[in-house]
């Protein structure tokens, strides 16, 4: 069987894929990327993922990135781990969370740590840190109200302790969090 290799760095939505590829039983390798050397702006890795971010999945059939086509990769290409619906709605609606995840909250939320990719003047910056707080609160209602409601997402309403029994993220061992990868 080909075996996967997902660039990771810890700290990021790549950990998603991991958790994916360790609850489909997926064979994979890891590839430790350091963003503080800058590894991931160095010629070999710009070579894999022309992005020069994370996640990225080598597969048989070439690169793969960004996290919502990552997961439904997984989820697909291992259908009998059950990681998504077969439904093609409810399927639908997966990826319309897990793109609002990527596309919305997370560029909402990248503009604490990260305001310089957006502007330059510190003046901007701070303007960018005083609305993440307002931005997050709205970003998480619209998740409350439209996703984990009962008619939400399939099985919205028990996920929470089905996510916490899985062995990916650790619940079994007492652990609060899912484990970064090493």
């Amino acid at each position: 069987m080909t075996t996967l290799t997902l660039y990771y760095t810890p700290g990021t939505c790549a950990l998603a894929v991991h958790i994916a590829l360790h609850e489909a039983q997926a064979g994979h390798e890891l590839v430790r990327l350091d963003f503080a050397a800058q590894q991931q702006r160095s010629p070999e890795y710009l070579a894999i993922n022309p992005k020069g971010r994370v996640p990225a999945l080598v597969t048989e059939h070439g690169v793969l990135t960004e996290t919502p086509a990552l997961l439904a990769y997984v989820a697909q290409r291992y259908a009998q781990a059950q990681l998504a619906p077969l439904d093609p709605f409810a399927f639908a609606r997966m990826q319309e969370f897990n793109n609002y995840l990527a596309s919305t909250v997370h560029v909402a939320h990248a503009h604490r740590p990260r305001a310089s990719r957006w502007a330059d003047e510190p003046a901007s910056h701070a303007d960018m840190l005083r609305k993440v707080p307002q931005n997050m609160a709205e970003c998480f209602g619209v998740i409350e109200r439209h996703y984990l409601q009962p008619s939400g997402l399939p099985c919205s309403a028990r996920w929470p302790e089905r996510a916490l029994r899985r062995a990916a993220t650790g619940a079994e061992n007492g652990r609060k969090k899912a484990p970064a990868p090493a």
